[in-house]
């Protein structure tokens, strides 16, 4: 998956950090990154611009001084050649100094470009950026946030309010009945290929509530013999995915939610066109379950 680095390892903790020389600078624009368009097209790779670049390039053009941009410390990672430092640029004024050099690009470029560590930097960073960009004033007295110095933080100075990174909670449910399981397709998304039953948990509920109402919702069956596969950060919808595996309990008549599903199927494992890409858990626990390598995850059933 994506977040499973080869040969690399991320460090989260926040430090109060000013960006160095060969420190990568990321520029987000929405969900879209910052890149070197000459890497793209040469070899298919990600690269960022260095805090180097920034610098020479600010220097150049001289209509602006290094004050312009703000950096705020993101993570680190750490690799076999040496530890990598990430920071969040806050400015697009690099990219007016060389407009033709770097390009913005969707994060969805990360499913499938590499190094693997950059692709989970790229897509870690987009959801940093966006969560600061939304998270600038307190929502209980409306006074400005500062950044606080010890942890990934937003204070209020003046009620001391306390913000931290949004994380929203999901299941991914792989709903089996010997060797059958159901295969979903969203509907209104530009992700067209198949999945397995998704959602949100609510609040009040347990995640393994969770799992019984979206199926119930999404394709109106019960389920039994709910089993724990494992968690994936998917940062590309600030999501923190916990996946399941269970099993149909009585009637196997699936009745639609179109409004969230354009469709919904019982598939044998040999009828299943899905493939390893190596990035999501929804991909993962698909190929678990057509390559014949389903078991009960845990000692617990609920």
């Amino acid at each position: 998956m994506i977040q499973e680095l080869t040969d690399a390892v991320y460090h989260n903790e926040y430090r109060a950090l000013e960006p160095e020389s060969e420190d990568y600078i990321m520029f987000v624009k929405g969900r879209s990154v910052l890149l070197k368009k000459s890497m793209l097209i040469e070899s298919n790779a990600i690269e960022y611009p260095r805090y180097k670049d920034v610098i020479n390039a600010m220097a150049n053009d001289g209509s602006l001084s290094q004050s312009a941009i703000k950096y705020i410390y993101l993570f680190q990672i750490e690799t076999k050649n040496g530890t990598l430092k990430f920071f969040l640029g806050e400015s697009d004024a690099f990219l007016k100094f060389i407009p033709d050099a770097y390009s913005y690009e969707p994060q969805n470029i990360f499913r499938e470009k590499k190094p693997d560590f950059l692709a989970f930097a790229g897509v870690t960073a987009c959801q940093l950026a966006n969560w600061y960009a939304s998270t600038r004033f307190c929502g209980a007295c409306g006074m400005p946030l500062e950044h606080d110095k010890k942890e990934r933080m937003m204070r209020c100075p003046k009620c001391n309010a306390m913000y931290y990174p949004k994380i929203s909670p999901a299941v991914i449910v792989a709903v089996t009945d010997r060797d059958r399981i159901i295969m979903t397709k969203y509907a209104g998304r530009d992700y067209t290929k198949y999945a397995l039953i998704a959602g949100f948990a609510e609040i009040g509920e347990t995640i393994e509530e969770t799992v019984r109402r979206e199926v119930m919702e999404e394709v109106g069956i019960k389920v039994k013999n709910i089993r724990y596969y494992k968690s994936q950060p998917w940062s590309f919808t600030d999501t923190m995915l916990f996946g399941f595996f269970c099993e149909l309990d009585g009637d196997d008549t699936i009745r639609l939610d179109e409004e969230e599903l354009s469709s919904g199927e019982w598939l044998y494992r040999d009828e299943i066109p899905t493939e390893y890409d190596g990035i999501s858990l929804t991909n993962e626990m698909i190929m678990r379950f057509k390559n014949g390598d389903v078991r009960n995850f845990t000692n617990f059933e609920f």
